[in-house]
């Protein structure tokens, strides 16, 4: 089981702010996105209905997310003690505001967060039918998108605020995240060298491989294995399947008692 990322420090100094959010089961499910990826601050200025029993139910396990919202009467409360505010947007406006994507946000907020332990940063989302003004965008320090289809770029707030809760997430150094809980060793390069010895004598023992015939084959079999960075596991089945071809045709490698 993943631990709670909200322990982590530079999370816990990320603003999610709703502006003006007119239905409560919206503000609900960025609750729930807020949690799944380890965020808690959640900033709600002028919500058309908050708090809401929708709102509850579409949070499902994140109620404590949303209880602990704050509500505010202005964008400019919101960023209150706010270093860097990414407004987040599906326009790229004629004004030209300093523009970046979804993942160079959460690298420049991370970024900002590990670097001045007083720091936090806010992600600011708009309204569901008309998205920031420009006055609003005029707060933020960058105007932050979602690249995405140029024909039908909108998306839901509750998707929009996932897949940036999600990019934060990424751009933390918690390793369980990077290794999706599959811990793995990779090879040696001693470990290597014995698979492609065993490699190299067994295809010569089920008549695959004809050294005088292909004197390149072996480079190209180490450039394939060496891409796919084998780990420990993988060559112990690898060369066990080399072993069990062997003892097809009645010769058992000399390193199959290694296997």
């Amino acid at each position: 089981m993943i631990e709670d990322y909200r322990l982590d420090p530079n999370l816990a100094k990320i603003r999610i702010v709703l502006v003006e959010t007119s239905h409560p089961g919206n503000i609900g499910a960025v609750a729930r996105a807020m949690k799944n990826m380890g965020l808690s601050q959640l900033v709600l200025v002028n919500p058309k209905e908050y708090p809401s029993q929708v709102a509850s139910a579409r949070a499902s396990s994140a109620a404590d997310v949303l209880n602990d919202a704050k509500v505010v009467d202005s964008l400019e409360q919101a960023l209150e003690g706010v270093q860097i505010a990414f407004g987040a947007s599906a326009r790229l406006r004629k004004v030209s505001w300093p523009q970046l994507d979804v993942r160079q946000t959460a690298k420049v907020a991370l970024q900002t967060i590990t670097a001045d332990a007083t720091a936090e940063v806010a992600l600011v989302f708009g309204r569901e039918d008309s998205g920031l003004s420009n006055a609003e965008l005029d707060l933020c320090n960058y105007l932050s998108h979602i690249p995405s289809n140029p024909a039908y770029s909108s998306l839901n707030i509750s998707a929009a605020v996932q897949v940036f809760a999600y990019e934060c997430l990424m751009a933390t150094e918690i390793k369980s995240v990077h290794s999706n809980g599959y811990r793995h060793q990779l090879a040696t390069s001693d470990q290597l060298e014995g698979f492609y010895d065993h490699l190299y004598q067994a295809l010569q023992d089920i008549e695959f491989l004809d050294p005088a015939k292909n004197a390149r084959f072996m480079r190209r079999m180490r450039r394939l294995f060496n891409r796919a960075q084998l780990d420990v596991k993988e060559i112990d089945i690898l060369r066990g399947v080399m072993s069990a071809a062997q003892r097809k045709v009645g010769l058992a490698s000399k390193d199959d008692r290694d296997v």
